[in-house]
């Protein structure tokens, strides 16, 4: 007799390996919309469904080519993505610049977040040209990474949960509102550590 391995049906994860105890609800006023490469969903390691899970108004959207229609929106849409020097040899368009203002009205602002790699991200604004329309928001100060289970090639390369808390953050100007996050982020490292021990 196969016995399925049974899946939570909320974060997706086998059921003995659910994290759903670690999610931190925040409520921002922001809206988060996630574009999460294919190839993450099942990822043992990922941390974008635990932030969709923790952040009241988010959406995650799976995919390597979008449809327009995800990116339609009446608010100011921000993306979250460096700018790189690289990026015209490989046919990517300077992003306009920010304009300031829109940060007087947080209600009214969209950040985009891009989960995956490096290459499968950098695929990703390849193949949608519109996320090259975008203003990109710079994230200042940033610690190093604290994502010990996943190999980065830099100190400054943060995962996806702690690259949108930072972003969050800076942009309400609130650590505190937003501990929550890291702190979530900081359990979900040591159980997946310890979940790779055994």
């Amino acid at each position: 007799m196969v016995s399925k391995r049974l899946n939570c049906a909320n974060c997706l994860r086998p059921k003995i390996n659910c994290i759903c105890h670690l999610i931190s609800i925040v409520n921002t006023d922001i809206e988060v919309l996630i574009l999460q490469h294919p190839l993450e969903v099942f990822e043992t390691k990922g941390t974008a469904r635990l932030l969709h899970l923790s952040l009241t108004h988010s959406r995650i959207v799976i995919g390597e080519v979008f449809d327009d229609n995800i990116f339609v929106s009446i608010k100011n849409t921000l993306l979250l993505y460096p700018t790189k020097p690289e990026d015209h040899s490989l046919g990517i368009a300077a992003p306009p610049a920010l304009d300031t203002t829109w940060l007087n009205n947080l209600n009214n602002i969209r950040l985009i977040i891009i989960d995956g790699t490096w290459r499968k991200s950098r695929k990703i604004l390849c193949k949608n040209p519109y996320l090259q329309t975008l203003p990109r928001l710079k994230l200042d100060d940033l610690p190093a990474g604290q994502y010990t289970i996943r190999k980065a090639q830099k100190p400054h390369q943060l995962s996806t949960m702690e690259a949108a808390s930072a972003a969050l953050a800076q942009l309400e100007g609130d650590l505190v509102k937003y501990a929550p996050l890291n702190h979530a982020f900081s359990a979900f490292n040591a159980l997946i550590a310890a979940q790779m021990k055994r």
